[in-house]
């Protein structure tokens, strides 16, 4: 999928016209894409338009107008776009309670590594995670995760026949979800033809 070039862009003002039409559009784009796996883990597929709502929001809060700062924030945030042949998501671990926060995230260390599956049939895909977000003794709440897929995964998961879920193997929580097909059509969309997204269409 391409990346997010700094002229797609609405500046500020502009942006504020069209935005209520374009937050409720990503907003009903999102509850397709969100999957919760467990009572703590929920995954967020993202795409040009989840990303360019991002970015335009940020823009916003932070009145940001200087064209140097705003390809800065380009930058990082296409670090969310999916590659070829890749899906994305930000993972959320979700805790309501405050001083239940820290003991969740220590009882999930290690979750960044060989944890997180996509699973196509009886096809394994793990999860890769951004660095940065995690070390031996911490994890952050919020992680960025990508899985690559071969021509053989795409097909299947083009093939309705073939289930779908994201599994989590950890030692302290294991869960899985299957994956609805509103999220599935939506998700093959971004595998196949994902660089024809017009995000302001």
């Amino acid at each position: 999928m391409k990346q997010i070039e700094f002229g797609e862009l609405w500046n500020i003002i502009d942006y504020e016209k069209i935005r209520n039409d374009f937050r409720k559009k990503i907003i009903r784009m999102k509850n397709s894409r969100r999957l919760k796996v467990g009572e703590l883990v929920t995954l967020t597929f993202e795409n040009r338009y989840t990303v360019t709502f991002q970015i335009e929001e940020m823009m916003r809060a932070e009145r940001i107008v200087d064209d140097e700062k705003i390809k800065a924030e380009v930058e990082t945030y296409n670090e969310l776009i999916p590659g070829d042949n890749e899906l994305s998501a930000t993972l959320f671990v979700e805790v309501d309670e405050q001083t239940k926060i820290r003991p969740v995230l220590d009882s999930l260390v290690g979750m960044n590594k060989d944890s997180v599956y996509m699973k196509i049939g009886d096809r394994m895909i793990p999860a890769v995670f951004e660095e940065g977000h995690a070390t031996d003794e911490r994890i952050s709440a919020v992680q960025y995760v990508r899985f690559k897929f071969g021509s053989d995964e795409t097909k299947a998961f083009a093939d309705p026949s073939v289930p779908i879920q994201i599994e989590i193997r950890h030692r302290n929580y294991n869960a899985a979800a299957a994956m609805p097909e509103e999220m599935r059509s939506a998700l093959y969309f971004d595998l196949t033809q994902g660089n024809s997204a017009n995000v302001w269409d």
